[in-house]
């Protein structure tokens, strides 16, 4: 049994909800935990939630969206984590550099907002960090937080920095793509540190790139954490399992 500790599930992606969760169980996944980034995605997600018992959610607003993201949203945001025990965790939030017309003060206050929210209720965060690494490092410092730096594929010395804060690193399908060099700092990195995700619809693994992801594609990256670590595809499911019950307290 697994956990996607990072996905998304929407119908602008996929056509049968039903069906993508019912594929997931079938290969072993235990539980998926969605993350909504929008207003409108959040809205959706919770409805999942509350439908499947398998779906657990993180909300956040996204870097991409900072520029829109109100006082009142904010508001809203922390009131939905309040009332919603499927609320796991604060994200994906962060920062993005890597397109035009982005405001990085802005982002950088969201992103501190967020924070903020995530101190206050002791929740984790799962962080998105795109050409950003510093700015990322040093506004987490400031902020008494754990959590998960989505769809981690940096050098190994950024990989022990985050991992000296106290964070876990979400490895996904990047790991399998032919030219990737985060399978050695994969090897170089302690199990206890890794969290499994696919980020679907996005980045499937290989042999599959191209089609839509789904968390049924799991095995495939654990597969591979297994051969960089040299461990058994069971003990990378056991481990990356304990380590993110015990992240997103999930009982």
């Amino acid at each position: 049994m697994f956990i996607d500790t990072h996905c998304h599930l929407e119908k602008e992606f996929y056509d049968d909800i039903d069906e993508v969760v019912s594929n997931n169980k079938k290969v072993g996944m235990s539980k998926m935990i969605v993350s909504g980034c929008t207003k409108d995605e959040i809205n959706e997600v919770i409805e999942y939630s509350q439908k499947y018992e398998e779906v657990f959610l993180t909300i956040g607003f996204h870097p991409e969206v900072a520029n829109n993201v109100t006082d009142l949203d904010l508001k809203w945001l922390e009131n939905l984590i309040i009332t919603n025990k499927k609320i796991v965790g604060i994200g994906e939030i962060g920062l993005d550099y890597h397109y035009d017309g982005y405001d990085k003060n802005i982002q950088i206050k969201v992103f501190e907002e967020q924070l903020k929210i995530a101190e206050r209720l002791k929740l984790p965060v799962v962080i998105h960090s795109r050409d950003a690494t510093m700015d990322t490092i040093n506004t987490l410092k400031k902020y008494s937080v754990k959590g998960d730096i989505h769809c981690f594929s940096g050098s190994l010395e950024t990989a022990k920095i985050y991992i000296n804060m106290g964070f876990y690193l979400g490895i996904g399908g990047v790991v399998t793509f032919k030219n990737s060099k985060l399978g050695d700092v994969v090897s170089k990195i302690p199990l206890s540190s890794i969290l499994l995700e696919t980020d679907s619809p996005y980045l499937t693994p290989t042999p599959f790139r191209g089609e839509l992801n789904s968390s049924k594609y799991i095995p495939l990256i654990a597969e591979k954490i297994a051969m960089n670590l040299n461990v058994s595809i069971n003990t990378v499911y056991e481990q990356t399992t304990k380590n993110a019950l015990e992240l997103f307290n999930i009982k």
